[in-house]
């Protein structure tokens, strides 16, 4: 008996998630079918590829030899899929598309409707990882960040950028005063990222000479924007969110801008990454222009000049 694209499918997924049960979440289907699936394609080579104990999964040496072999199999099928149905003049297939919490309520969910309209034959999947992730590892076509790149071997393109405000909700300013000046921040609960520390740079004057933004230390941390967004709508402290992710709170009174008259320009840049090939899957590419046109236009974003609209990270 041969082995079938499907149980290759379901080994990669297990051996990317090391866990029988979040495999089957990615696959939506039973732990049971994916267990099930995975024993049939290790009776068929007759070999054990994934160790499974009470307390982990992990690759054999048989089964870190294959996945690679794994992978590129899967990928050639998915590429022979996609040249047959462009024949028909739309990309089709699966794409893969990962972007923080935050990135995906307020984003892309509202932009998805209009894609699958336009590129119904595309099959999305979508995954939320709050930190940077490894494209290839974890099998990610596309990827949404906000935040300045690192340098590596990706190509990214900058899709938009959204302005940084200071905030805090009525209730919160109503208890603890108004700030006048910058200096007034030391009074007050500072919501803030736990790490990195350069998401804690807000648009407002810095402290000391020689450098450009005010550096804010956190009296409440947390490692997701949108936990400290939903903090400062609770009336816990002072927080720097980008429009982006606010513009409803703004706009119904959840939140009002601290400091107005001293911020500084400080904007996020949304770029779309993905990895390097000779030639860009007509998926890829389909998602990418659709939100470079989308995304200028969305509440709390700001069109990309033209100089900068794209380049190449690493």
């Amino acid at each position: 008996m041969k082995i079938t694209l499907e149980e290759l499918q379901v080994f990669l997924s297990v051996a990317d998630s090391v866990s029988l049960s979040a495999a089957a979440q990615k696959l939506d289907q039973p732990v049971s079918t994916v267990s099930r699936v995975l024993a049939r394609l290790e009776d068929k080579l007759q070999t054990t590829l994934i160790s499974r104990t009470t307390r982990r999964l992990h690759l054999t040496d048989e089964g870190s030899s294959f996945v690679e072999d794994a992978r590129n199999i899967v990928s050639a099928a998915e590429r022979a899929e996609e040249r047959v149905l462009l024949r028909r003049g739309q990309p089709a297939g699966s794409l893969r598309v990962d972007a923080a919490t935050p990135v995906m309520l307020h984003v892309l969910a509202p932009l998805l409707p209009g894609y699958h309209a336009k590129f119904p034959e595309v099959r999305l999947q979508l995954s939320s990882n709050e930190g940077f992730v490894d494209l290839l590892e974890q099998r990610i076509d596309l990827a949404i960040r906000v935040g300045e790149l690192k340098d590596s071997s990706l190509h990214s393109r900058l899709l938009c950028h959204s302005p940084m405000r200071v905030l805090a909700s009525p209730s919160y300013l109503a208890r603890h005063g108004m700030p006048e000046k910058v200096s007034d921040l030391a009074q007050h609960v500072i919501l803030g990222f736990s790490h990195p520390s350069q998401l804690n740079v807000w648009p407002l004057p810095a402290e000391h000479v020689g450098t450009r933004f005010f550096q804010a230390r956190p009296t409440l941390g947390a490692s997701s924007g949108e936990t400290l967004r939903a903090l400062a709508v609770q009336g816990m402290g002072i927080t720097a969110q980008a429009d982006f992710m606010t513009h409803e709170d703004r706009a119904t009174g959840r939140l009002v801008e601290v400091l107005a008259a001293h911020r500084v320009e400080l904007l996020r840049p949304v770029h779309a990454v993905y990895y390097q090939h000779t030639a860009v899957s007509a998926r890829i590419a389909s998602m990418v222009q659709y939100l470079a046109n989308a995304l200028p236009g969305a509440p709390g974003m700001q069109r990309v000049q033209p100089a900068r609209r794209s380049r190449h990270v690493g």
